[in-house]
């Protein structure tokens, strides 16, 4: 008997002397990849750039045939990770990277699927880059891009025909046009996720989030915000009809979208001269002033690089000025003009692609990619596979905290932008009602654009429903409807730029909820809020020179991937759970306010059900 114990103790050492020996040698292994696919990741972002910057068919051509290579060599990589125990290992390190790179995405596709997927989405990304309309005065004029004349009229016009006009044609163009394109795409996308090991495309996206429960937990987090949203939502429908009339905006019903200032109706801040609460108070709004002292792109993207060295962060490298592109270019190219950040995953090779204007809003958007950017820097010493956010909604939040910051009277009054302005109470109303068109509006809008792709990648929606089944969604979480009858001829869904570039929506959702915990510690780490001074709001906290705020960012923002994420907002802040109480802080005045407004008013809070999409 203890002859038969000894042999399997032998053994078992054996075993794990191998093990042992394995993983020194994983280690290497892993050492040698990222190299290389940081290397060959950045032939396909440069291919990407290229594409993006000047859209043609060669360009178009070269960056399918380079995504096409990397997808090759990650279905090799595949093959190579399955030689390695690496679920038995004892580093908790290594487990993650092979964790990570075992995932394949749509690399798990056949060559030609792959090839097809890669045709489809940039179709649809192409279609959308190049959408041209025609003129609601001239109807022989027929070359209005999106950005900047579409968008122009959108957020300045007042009369409900032209914006009409607008809306109907830019989603013909942008949306309907590419049906087949988008059914095949969700059928290459539930391919791949199967592939993947996953039930549906839904499940790949929620697993970045590297928690079960995450969908839930929004849900939840919705159903605290929700009250406050539909009060605001009451609110503007109110006060759109006193400007509008009954015959324009129902007084129950769910509000026209065309008339809120936005393509997509996601954000409303360019009706607030509309909808203002004390519209004799003048609202902030500096780019007037911006205009008159001369502000340039390159002067808005000097100032943020400002805003991050002043709390200690790293200054923007000299190769991110030679190489973005900050202003549209005048050459007549075409080229995707909606602002992004971008990492070549070298040392300090990061850019920025913007049609710049100069304006409030875009000084803030400036401020937003530059906060990605400052991510890219401060985990570029970590391997490849760590060179990402700690969730995707990390990486929108960073630079929408220094936004916030940005966007208060007291910061714009200390770059000298905001002149005798008083913060009083209605002052102050105003102000947060501002930003709540903006970031309360935007959260029903975010959960929708994800919540519609996922009961199509699940199966869960019937092919011929899908056009109504958005507009569903998009009024049962917003309450909103289409300026005219969709049916299921019409396909509107990605006349909205991510779902036509198969970009995942709830980073945003998740970035407009955990910006609000950010900026509420970093806000107390500069001394400027507490709670128990009313001297220190957190709606007038600028964290501009903070280096307190400054190395918290730091602590986070160094960890990259490499932790999950609730590690990440530990090293920022102490917490692990992303909550809705920091938001609900930040806006508990104007909800007051809105209450009893809207009580004395007797405005209908909720909305009735559209009869704007009807399906056949």
């Amino acid at each position: 008997m203890m002859k038969l114990i000894c042999v399997a103790l032998v053994a078992m050492l054996s075993l794990t002397h191998a093990l042992v020996k394995e993983e020194i040698q994983a280690k290497e292994y892993l050492e040698n990849l990222n190299k290389e696919l940081a290397r060959r990741t950045n032939i396909e972002t440069e291919a990407s750039w290229a594409y993006g910057s000047n859209i043609n068919e060669e360009n178009e051509k070269r960056k399918n045939e380079v995504s096409a290579e990397l997808a090759k060599f990650m279905k090799e990589v595949s093959v190579d990770i399955r030689k390695f125990n690496w679920r038995s290992y004892q580093n908790e390190d290594i487990k993650r990277q092979f964790k990570s790179l075992s995932k394949l995405g749509y690399a798990a596709l056949p060559e030609a699927d792959y090839a097809e997927f890669l045709e489809a989405v940039s179709s649809m990304e192409s279609n959308f880059a190049k959408v041209k309309v025609c003129d609601y005065k001239d109807n022989t004029k027929c070359d209005l891009s999106l950005e900047p004349e579409i968008e122009e009229v959108i957020t300045k016009s007042r009369d409900p025909e032209e914006l009409k006009h607008y809306w109907v044609q830019f989603y013909a163009k942008a949306g309907t046009a590419v049906r087949p394109q988008f059914e095949r795409y969700v059928e290459l996308n539930t391919k791949a996720a199967k592939l993947n090991n996953f039930t549906s495309g839904a499940e790949v996206w929620l697993d970045e989030y590297e928690d079960e429960t995450f969908e839930k937990q929004l849900e939840d987090i919705f159903a605290e915000i929700r009250p406050l949203y539909e009060q605001v939502h009451g609110y503007v429908r109110y006060r759109l009809r006193q400007h509008y009339g009954d015959a324009v905006v129902p007084e129950k019903g769910p509000l026209p979208m065309h008339l809120l200032g936005n393509m997509w109706a996601q954000q409303w801040s360019d009706i607030a001269d509309l909808v203002s609460p004390f519209p004799d108070k003048p609202l902030v709004d500096v780019t007037a002033e911006m205009v008159k002292q001369g502000y340039t792109p390159l002067k808005m993207f000097q100032m943020g690089d400002d805003f991050f060295t002043s709390m200690n962060l790293t200054k923007l490298p000299q190769e991110f000025w030679d190489k973005s592109i900050i202003e549209k270019p005048t050459d007549g190219r075409d080229l995707v003009c909606h602002a992004s950040a971008w990492d070549f995953y070298l040392q300090n090779d990061v850019r920025i692609k913007q049609c710049t204007q100069v304006t409030q809003s875009q000084l803030f958007t400036v401020h937003h990619e530059l906060g990605h950017i400052q991510y890219f820097l401060q985990y570029q010493h970590l391997p490849f596979v760590y060179r990402t956010g700690a969730n995707p909604g990390f990486h929108e939040a960073v630079g929408d905290v220094l936004s916030l910051s940005v966007s208060t009277p007291k910061h714009l009054e200390k770059i000298n932008l905001l002149h005798n302005f008083v913060l009083d109470e209605e002052a102050r109303i105003n102000q947060l009602f501002l930003t709540a068109l903006d970031k309360i509006v935007f959260l029903p809008f975010a959960f929708t654009m994800d919540k519609y792709r996922w009961s199509l990648f699940r199966g869960e929606v019937d092919k011929s429903k899908w056009n109504c089944a958005f507009w569903k969604l998009r009024e049962e979480y917003s309450g909103i409807e289409p300026p005219v009858v969709r049916t299921e001829k019409d396909f509107d869904a990605p006349a909205k730029y991510h779902i036509s570039a198969d970009v995942e929506y709830l980073r945003y959702l998740v970035s407009f909820i955990i910006q609000f915990q950010f900026y509420k510690s970093a806000c107390i780490k500069a001394g400027q809020y507490d709670p128990k001074n009313p001297a220190l709001p957190l709606d007038n906290c600028d964290i501009y020179g903070s280096v307190e705020a400054g190395a918290a960012f730091h602590n986070m923002l160094s960890l990259g991937a490499s932790k999950p994420w609730p590690d990440a907002l530990e090293a920022f802040n102490g917490e692990r759970i992303m909550s809705g109480k920091a938001i609900a802080e930040y806006f508990e005045p104007l909800r007051v306010w809105l209450e009893a407004e809207n009580i004395k008013n007797n405005v209908h809070i909720g909305w009735t059900a559209s009869d704007k999409c009807v399906s056949a």
